[in-house]
């Protein structure tokens, strides 16, 4: 079973539609109970790292969420906010994150950049995982990024006024700064290849 974490901050509704157009089926998971038979896990995001980690307390999820992910090693996907509260700690609203890998989530340089970033952008997969991706052009709505501590984590990359962390991956536990669910092709066949992940 996918289950696909449903909090007050995500959009797990276009989440749903897009695994569901994968010809996969999954539930909406709104309690402890509703991970522990989970195959695979997804977070998705919208909104804030600080919204995202209260909106998890409130569930009373996050012990379920832990045990799932990095005791039972149940392949696991951050989409962007979901991505950016695997990190120890957020700019954003000085947030303390899940802490599951090493670094920070930092603002854009709004001097130098034009914030959020909004569109297409390229991603260049720079590592091999168990989970197979393509480089090519993926959707991105963020105003912050992911600077990981420890490199070896960093699983794809895209240039946006220099080189940011836009994917990110170790063991069973992905990460994607942009929204695959909204990625078209590309997108979809990075989230089919998730899916299909110790099947």
């Amino acid at each position: 079973m996918i289950a696909i974490i449903d909090y007050k901050a995500g959009n797990a509704p276009s989440v749903l539609h897009a695994i569901k157009h994968l010809g996969h089926s999954a539930v909406l998971a709104k309690s402890a109970a509703d991970l522990t038979a989970a195959s695979h896990i997804i977070l998705p995001g919208v909104g804030s790292a600080k919204a995202t980690m209260v909106s998890l307390e409130e569930m009373g999820i996050q012990g379920a969420l832990e045990d799932a992910v990095l005791q039972r090693k149940v392949p696991f996907l951050g989409i962007c906010v979901g991505m950016q509260v695997l990190f120890e700690h957020s700019e954003e609203e000085d947030a303390t994150c899940l802490g599951w890998l090493g670094g920070k989530v930092v603002r854009y340089d709004c001097a130098q950049v034009r914030v959020p970033q909004m569109g297409w952008n390229e991603v260049r997969f720079v590592k091999d995982s168990r989970c197979k991706a393509s480089d090519g052009h993926f959707y991105f709505v963020n105003s912050y990024y992911a600077k990981p501590a420890d490199e070896s984590d960093t699983w794809g990359v895209t240039d946006y006024n220099g080189s940011f962390t836009s994917a990110v991956n170790r063991g069973n536990i992905y990460g994607t700064q942009f929204h695959v669910e909204k990625s078209a092709k590309a997108g979809l066949a990075l989230l089919d290849a998730f899916l299909l992940e110790d099947r």
